[in-house]
């Protein structure tokens, strides 16, 4: 695909938190709450720590290569494997739930993010491996959140009565036939027919939506070397339970969490409180918190309970059924992988930096952290009226009625602005306020308050003038409308709604090539890709 790449900040966007372009600008106020700086340097510094650091790799290996059994892996899967059981290997890592089908963009943006700065570092940094991991949040129990997709601005949604972790649910019927749906609007693209056996081949009745996922992301990304980790795993768990064991016996994470917190700077949303206990009790159909009360654990909306006799043992028996919250699920990960940068979105960066001291208590390294980096694409379709209503690719984040009063105020023939005259009625009863109070001062505050009045009123023409003006540029307004919606479906940025299947339909391969190529490694801004 020929494009060209625009770049603007974050901030500019006006759709991230003032905290992301705070962490992104290096502001002083967020500075004691991560470790290392988004630099070389930083990575450096990263690795230097993580050194230290003993990460079990012939377990990481064994897990991986039992998870990739039977699966036909590239050779530069099969060498990132083998090259990790060397300490000069490090991971650089992204995770995410397994939403159906990958559910928005982004999904696709933060794994071509881990693999393209991945291969940047190893470039910078030759003495060292760098490995793009893919961490599965399979766990994750939001079935609203995970269960439909975009396609087009519709909405598609699997209506399954399956409960608890999204992952282990099984691909049944109801998705079956939402991937019929789906199908009738994919193959009158040209790669609509290759895109679906993709998802055919991934998506079978009675696999996993873990596994279904595994199968398809590899399908996407196993060229690039890309390893997928599946930590809902009984062997990594066993491993991380000592952690397990002091959050269940201290309830450590939520007083580390709670720290940071009470320091935070007052202007920033805290994202992540936690709660006293932050484990899950897992199995095949719920996923429920844990509590702890005078000596006794159970399990919410279950029946059972363990002293901590039977806890311990519990833990030590079945690993497996012990799942990380969100405020635990970061360390887990850094358990396990040699990872020296996470790739996150701006909602997880403000999250993770309420960690640190969650990490520092339980001695695991803290990684780099990295906003994601963000698309938004322009087709050719949308580029011509883009170019008819001449606006920059940074003047389209603005608000939509801001462009048309600036497309009507610049291109009209008449005079829409009022300036002058209200100049001139502010000299006016300022000359009639000097004589006023020449007379009596008293009635200055009056004179004044006639002068607003004036002035409001003529504000209120001047509206009336634009609005009037608007109704003979009725054609720029629907195409105007028509850019805003497909770059900002349902208000919101492209990435966020739109599903990726229907840019593969469009596109093939070829799409993601794209976004790898414009992809950024260290470098934090928004990237627009216009089709040429």
């Amino acid at each position: 695909m020929n494009t060209t790449a625009s770049h603007i900040s974050y901030a500019q966007t006006g759709y991230f938190s003032k905290m992301v372009a705070d962490y992104i600008a290096a502001d002083e106020k967020l500075k004691p709450f991560y470790d290392h700086p988004v630099s070389i340097n930083g990575v450096k510094a990263a690795i230097a720590e993580r050194k230290k650091y003993s990460t079990d790799r012939k377990l990481l290996t064994t897990v991986l290569t039992e998870q990739y059994k039977g699966i036909t892996i590239s050779s530069k899967q099969q060498s990132n494997l083998t090259q990790l059981n060397s300490d000069d290997t490090f991971t650089v890592t992204t995770a995410h739930q397994p939403n159906i089908f990958t559910g928005p963009l982004y999904f696709i943006y933060k794994i071509l993010h881990a693999i393209k700065l991945s291969e940047q570092l190893k470039t910078e940094l030759p003495e060292y491996n760098f490995i793009p991991v893919y961490y599965m949040g399979s766990e994750d129990a939001d079935l609203d959140e995970l269960n439909h997709i975009f396609i087009n601005g519709e909405k598609h949604v699997w209506e399954t009565k399956q409960t608890g972790a999204v992952g282990r649910m099984k691909v049944d019927k109801a998705l079956m036939k939402m991937l019929d749906e789906i199908t009738g609007e994919l193959l009158v693209y040209p790669f609509g027919n290759e895109i679906i056996d993709k998802i055919k081949n991934c998506y079978k009745e009675g696999s996993t939506i873990e596994q279904s996922t595994f199968c398809l992301v590899n399908e996407l990304f196993a060229d690039y070397g890309l390893l997928i980790l599946l930590p809902d795993n009984a062997v990594l768990k066993h491993a991380y339970a000592p952690v397990l064991k002091k959050e269940l016996l201290e309830q450590f994470s939520q007083k580390e969490v709670a720290k940071t917190v009470a320091a935070f700077p007052s202007e920033y949303k805290v994202q992540a409180a936690g709660r006293d206990l932050n484990l899950f009790y897992l199995n095949d159909t719920s996923r429920e918190r844990i509590e702890v009360a005078n000596g006794e654990w159970s399990v919410v909306n279950d029946s059972k309970k363990f002293d901590e006799a039977g806890i311990l043992n519990e833990l030590k028996d079945h690993s497996e059924r012990f799942s990380p919250n969100v405020i635990l699920r970061p360390v887990f990960q850094e358990f396990i992988l040699p990872n020296i940068a996470f790739i996150g979105g701006g909602g997880e960066i403000a999250y993770w930096l309420e960690l640190k001291k969650v990490f520092e208590a339980v001695n695991v390294p803290y990684p780099i952290l990295i906003v994601r980096n963000s698309f938004a694409f322009i087709s050719k379709e949308v580029q011509a009226l883009q170019d008819k209503l001449q606006f920059s690719a940074a003047d389209l984040f603005k608000p939509e009625m801001e462009l048309l009063n600036a497309l009507v105020k610049r291109d009209s023939d008449a005079q829409l602005s009022l300036e002058k005259e209200k100049a001139e009625i502010d000299a006016l009863y300022n000359k009639v306020n000097a004589i006023v109070n020449a007379v009596d001062v008293t009635l200055s505050s009056h004179t004044e308050a006639l002068k607003t009045a004036a002035l409001k009123r003529i504000t209120e023409l001047e509206k009336k003038l634009l609005r009037a003006e608007k109704k003979k540029f009725e054609a720029q307004q629907r195409q105007l409308h028509k850019i805003k919606s497909q770059l900002f479906p349902n208000h919101s940025l492209q990435e966020r709604i739109d599903n990726f299947l229907p840019y593969y339909a469009k596109y093939g391969k070829d799409f993601i090539k794209m976004i790898y190529d414009n992809s950024l490694g260290l470098v934090q801004e928004f990237i627009v890709l216009t089709e040429n």
